[in-house]
């Protein structure tokens, strides 16, 4: 059976062709002209799919949506056997980066005598920030592409599954699937993406704002002018551009999310202000939380990698980064919750329109209650235990308080909370330097228990 390009549909003129074939055959009993028609135009449709040509009208599948299956690099990488269409070959992928970005490093900086105590004042072994940044954080947004992938889908997916598109807004739901999937699979953005990499490497701020005013494995001279070592060369312009872009292309594709979630909240989106889950229905959309976790983590070991040479190599102590470390975690939980608030303004208007009509009606319900039961209007001989009128009063409050209790915001305090401690937890072993093993293992189960 021929394949497309990943995440492609056939087009319409290929459903069109199929639909030709059958009211032919339904009317005549034998293949006429219209049926040799349609016949026809399935074949060059199904032979421009299986050749990744344009065809009329394309589409992507909601099925197929993926903020990672796409883009130059992830082509490259598919190319190499290092990924495929379901972003499995996490293994694979994670020890070529690091091979490439780490070991020729270590190499580099023992051949000079630099990986080790000696000839610097910070050799690439006690180099806390290069191995959390290349050894964990790096990792930790190759692993993020798998769990994204997988997650983000099943979201997407639950616009239809829970029927909150309408029928006329399908086409333009359709159509932000194919816009960000097409923005997703953007070659100038990832140009622009290695020319501000390698502008940054260049232009030198990484070494003049963020590097170790000290003797290093990568600089062993100090001062302006300090030339750099043939591990610092690999440094700046392979190791260090290769996680930047990595860590731009994950941004670019939280860019591409929120653009689809505004996208979607445009349309006039079937909400039920009396769902159970308390957001009309949207509550699903907190997922992404779970799903962002590790590029969580990934910003908390790079931050942990920052902050242990500062204490290490520069004498700082960690109480002084609180206000660095509340803004990383501030940081890392509006990138991900914010675009999310695209939807509340929808939600709020829904929750005030549901608030109206059922109030109106629950003042109905309760008038006739009062009139019927304690006013004496029951016919005569009908019992007030186990009428149906004392259920239906029940019910209806109980919906109108689902109402009133409803969010117009779809995540809650503890997704928040989860988002803070993914980011944190890769700085906690810092917290050794400031109090001893027995008193963090207690501090940590008092937070977990």
């Amino acid at each position: 059976m021929p394949t497309g390009p990943p995440g492609a549909l056939p087009s319409l003129g290929a459903l069109r062709g199929i639909l030709s074939l059958r009211r032919a055959i339904g009317q005549s009993g034998n293949l006429g002209d219209a049926a040799i028609r349609g016949t026809l135009q399935l074949v060059g449709s199904a032979m421009n799919f299986a050749l990744g040509r344009p065809t009329e009208c394309s589409s992507y599948n909601v099925g197929n949506f993926s903020l990672v299956a796409g883009g130059p690099l992830f082509q490259l990488l598919r190319r190499a056997r290092l990924e495929d269409d379901a972003a499995q070959l996490i293994r694979r992928r994670i020890v070529v980066f690091v091979v490439l970005t780490w070991v020729p490093l270590l190499v580099a900086a023992a051949a000079q005598g630099l990986a080790w105590d000696g000839r610097v004042a910070v050799p690439f072994l006690r180099d806390a920030a290069v191995h959390a940044r290349l050894l964990v954080a790096l990792p930790l947004l190759i692993v993020a592409e798998l769990v994204v992938h997988m997650r983000i889908r099943g979201v997407v997916e639950q616009f239809l599954e829970r029927d909150l598109i309408a029928g006329a807004d399908m086409a333009r739901f359709e159509g932000a699937i194919h816009s960000a999937m097409r923005l997703r699979n953007s070659v100038m953005a990832e140009v622009l993406m290695i020319a501000l990499v390698y502008g940054i490497a260049i232009s030198g701020i990484w070494r003049q704002y963020i590097g170790l005013e000290a003797a290093t494995w990568y600089s062993p001279a100090v001062g302006p002018g300090a030339d750099f070592s043939a591990a610092g060369w690999w440094l700046f312009y392979v190791s260090l551009p290769v996680f930047q872009f990595m860590l731009l292309r994950w941004y670019f594709r939280l860019f591409v999310w929120a653009r689809f979630l505004w996208q979607v909240s445009r349309l006039d989106l079937r909400l039920l202000a009396t769902h159970s889950d308390g957001v009309a229905g949207l509550a699903f959309l907190g997922s992404v939380s779970h799903a962002m976790a590790p590029l969580a983590a990934a910003h908390g070991a790079l931050v942990a990698g920052v902050l242990a040479d500062a204490i290490f190599h520069s004498g700082a102590k960690l109480d002084e980064f609180s206000i660095e470390v509340f803004m990383v975690v501030a940081f890392m939980v509006c990138l991900v919750v914010s675009p999310l608030l695209v939807f509340a303004p929808q939600l709020s208007a829904a929750k005030r329109a549901a608030s109206r009509s059922y109030g109106v009606l629950a003042q109905r319900l309760a008038r006739e209650f009062e009139t019927k039961w304690p006013g004496g209007g029951a016919p005569a001989g009908e019992p007030f235990l186990g009428s149906p009128d004392i259920s239906a009063l029940t019910d209806y409050t109980s919906a109108l308080n689902v109402v009133r209790t409803m969010q117009i915001v779809p995540f809650t305090r503890q997704a928040l909370l989860q988002l803070a401690v993914a980011t944190v937890l890769p700085i906690t072993p810092l917290l050794l330097t400031i109090m001893p093993l027995e008193q963090l293992l207690k501090l940590l189960l008092g937070v977990v228990v």
